[in-house]
């Protein structure tokens, strides 16, 4: 009699030890059906009942290796894998827990990360601008004639046409040795890292102009991130362009190639857009906007108008401005170069 076994690699045969070890005593017939059992072809594990045990024997086809036991069985096998026909090498299979205790604690890490994130959004600032002063010390009626000079030389601002940000406040110093007139622009906010916590909520950029002996402006100076531009003015209008978002100003007209290295326009139109998510989580801080999605072209163009002249909250004559400017922006700003020679203050 034929003994009966694994025919091909293909066949794989599961039951229990004492229904291996009755192979010996069963014959194979031509049907190709054990005696007393049924070979299940389907592979439904059906098993039908023999003489004096249970035989099942499943045919998997197409087996082309090894079967891995995979931890995401359903029920945890207990005790050691029967040995295989013609060898008898034990294997002990068990589960291993340790990935899923690895990801619970890369859930509570995450989750841990978000909501540290979440406080610093709710701690980030809020912007505080005092009402309009009235009567401030130090500041000089309409009817001066240093206050005129002031307000007749402010410049007019260009901004790009998709700001957002609206010009909150102005004040106008003049210098008291010196003809140079410094005019301290308070935007509402900038558009990158408002929700960080204990930044400035608002955004102070300045913009100087020299004057002659006849009230002329012949000199202007601009701040631009970090940087003091200065160009010479042909004694008519001071013209101004402000930056999008950010609101660094530079002279009209001037060329763009001559803006410093790593802050050129180029590059901060590339950070309108990596820093997309830093806007997103600025708007949950406060309303602004959530990208620049134009071109850079749109980026470039200063075409919308504003007249600061008649917008001027104090004009003063006063060589440090902190107080009156603490008085008028609030406590909280910028406090950036109130001249722009050195030493600044």
């Amino acid at each position: 009699m034929q003994e009966a076994g694994l025919c091909r690699s293909c066949d794989v045969v599961c039951g229990s030890s004492a229904a291996l070890a009755a192979q010996r005593h069963v014959g194979i017939g031509r049907g190709r059906n054990l005696a007393g059992v049924t070979l299940d072809r389907a592979g439904a594990r059906r098993a039908t009942e023999g003489r004096s045990a249970t035989i099942v024997a499943d045919e998997k086809k197409c087996l082309g290796g090894i079967v891995r036991v995979r931890t995401w069985l359903a029920h945890e096998l207990s005790g050691y894998c029967y040995p295989a026909i013609g060898g008898g090498t034990l294997v002990r299979v068990t589960l291993d827990r340790r990935p899923q205790a690895r990801s619970a604690i890369q859930i509570r890490k995450g989750m841990l990360i978000g909501l540290c994130l979440l406080l610093m959004i709710a701690c980030g600032p809020r912007a505080h601008i005092p009402p309009r002063p009235l009567n401030l010390p130090g500041a000089l009626p309409p009817s001066d004639s240093m206050a005129i000079l002031a307000r007749r030389l402010a410049p007019v601002l260009y901004q790009q046409r998709d700001e957002q940000f609206p010009l909150s406040r102005v004040v106008a110093f003049l210098h008291p040795e010196r003809r140079v007139i410094a005019y301290h622009l308070l935007w509402r906010d900038d558009v990158h890292g408002s929700w960080l916590p204990f930044t400035v909520p608002t955004d102070e950029e300045i913009i100087w102009v020299g004057y002659d002996s006849t009230g002329a402006p012949t000199e202007v100076w601009t701040y631009w991130h970090s940087r003091i531009l200065h160009s010479t003015w042909p004694k008519s209008q001071v013209v101004v362009n402000i930056q999008w978002g950010k609101h660094g100003s530079f002279p009209r007209g001037m060329r763009e190639s001559d803006l410093p290295r790593f802050a050129t326009l180029n590059f901060f139109y590339a950070m309108t857009i990596l820093g997309i998510p830093d806007m997103a989580l600025g708007n949950t801080a406060r309303k602004g906007p959530w990208c620049f999605c134009h071109s850079y072209r749109r980026y470039r163009d200063y075409s919308k108008p504003l007249f600061i002249t008649e917008r001027i909250d104090v004009v003063a004559r006063e060589k440090n401005p902190r107080p009156i400017l603490t008085a008028v922006f609030g406590k909280n700003y910028s406090n950036k170069d109130w001249w722009p020679w050195s030493p600044p203050y």
